[in-house]
């Protein structure tokens, strides 16, 4: 096999850093080396992960509600940029490390000066917005769950807080850059499979017993499912939506689940480039598997060939005229919250501006309000 060319192979890497070296013969030097591909792949990753200098300190964090993905305690053991110094409204059995203080109440979470951001969880995700505003007016960061806001409207005025108060809000966004969405990513912005023309995007969760009916308390499926879906076509297939149209059933549902809660959704987007994407979310992936309880797949189609991952991340490919790679090289995945912290402490740059950190959000937030606007309606 001559240097550059991509063939399969079940070597981990192989097949993809080599296609990765051709790209960059043909785009930038023929002088580049395997060893400039490295570092290609994995420097702006590695840089996230350096420690504050030694006149730098650590960001002081406080974790409010276990409503979604708070961040665990065990997350500041040894963190390069933040310390956990207190919570409110996690659960009674949740272990702390000594000196962490446990506040009774959100109000007196934002009291505590050794605060400086706070990880939103809310119990109420309606609340969130409102209890976001809050933070950001007692002067503390926020890092969110998502979905942050309910409505655009309430985005928006999250966003003016943030800059009356001139702290930084961010949603705990960092769907894209796992492990087999970030080598997806960074070869589609490369141009593996040329220009973008369509994105095949399924999100399918389990149902379980425990699943809300009651879209105030997680956002409802549309929103909570759907923003991972929207994220993947933007932040990986990196082309933004122009327009969406929202649909959702309860069709289906236990019958001894009463409530709003949804079962099953779609939405149908235009892309600024022209081209089309297709988001399948639901909470039908059955039990007792062994696939991943958010069952995920996502298939990029551009000009000159698709990139998929399917059955979140259990197999990956390239695929182009004559050739096939398969698995794609592995890419440590790039933590958010770390992101987040850096950027804070030492100004590293985030990989999202936050325009495009929070669009997915706006748009599915459109979307929803037609739905409620007219709730049988199939349209834009």
């Amino acid at each position: 096999m001559r240097v550059g060319e991509v063939t399969t192979s079940g070597s981990t890497g192989v097949s993809s850093v080599s296609f990765a070296f051709r790209h960059c013969q043909r785009q930038r030097t023929r002088g580049l080396t395997s060893a400039f591909v490295a570092l290609f792949l994995f420097a702006p990753l590695v840089a996230l992960a350096q420690p504050a200098g030694p006149a730098a300190e650590k960001l002081g964090v406080g974790l409010y509600g276990s409503n979604g993905h708070q961040l665990a305690p065990a997350t500041f053991a040894d963190h390069p940029h933040a310390r956990l110094v207190a919570v409110a409204g996690l659960r009674a059995t949740t272990t702390l490390p000594e000196g962490v203080t446990r506040h009774a109440s959100l109000e007196a979470l934002l009291a505590d000066p050794a605060v400086a951001l706070v990880s939103l969880c809310c119990p109420r995700r309606a609340d969130q917005a409102r209890d976001a505003i809050r933070c950001l007016e007692a002067g503390k960061h926020v890092y969110a769950e998502k979905p942050a806001a309910l409505t655009e409207t309430e985005l928006d005025q999250i966003l003016a807080a943030a800059r009356r108060s001139g702290k930084q809000f961010h949603e705990m966004a960092g769907t894209a850059f796992a492990p087999s969405y970030a080598i997806m990513r960074r070869l589609v912005r490369e141009g593996a499979v040329g220009e973008v023309i369509q994105v095949f995007v399924q999100k399918s969760y389990r149902y379980g017993a425990a699943r809300s009916q009651d879209e105030a308390i997680d956002g409802g499926m549309f929103l909570q499912v759907g923003i991972h879906a929207a994220r993947l076509v933007e932040h990986v297939g990196g082309v933004r939506i122009k327009s969406i149209a929202g649909w959702e059933t309860a069709f289906g549902k236990p019958a001894k689940d009463a409530g709003e809660g949804k079962i099953a959704g779609a939405a149908q987007a235009e892309l600024e480039n022209g081209g089309i994407a297709t988001i399948i979310i639901n909470y039908l992936n059955p039990p007792g598997t062994t696939l991943p309880h958010g069952n995920e797949t996502l298939r990029v189609f551009g000009t000159t060939g698709f990139i998929e991952s399917v059955d979140g991340g259990a197999r990956t490919r390239l695929v182009t005229a004559g050739r096939i790679v398969e698995p794609l090289a592995a890419v440590p995945a790039l933590d958010y919250f770390d992101a987040v912290a850096a950027q804070l402490v030492n100004g590293t740059a985030m990989p999202l501006t936050l325009d495009e950190e929070l669009h997915p959000l706006r748009v599915l937030l459109r979307a929803k309000e037609k739905m409620r606007a007219a709730p049988s309606a199939l349209r834009k």
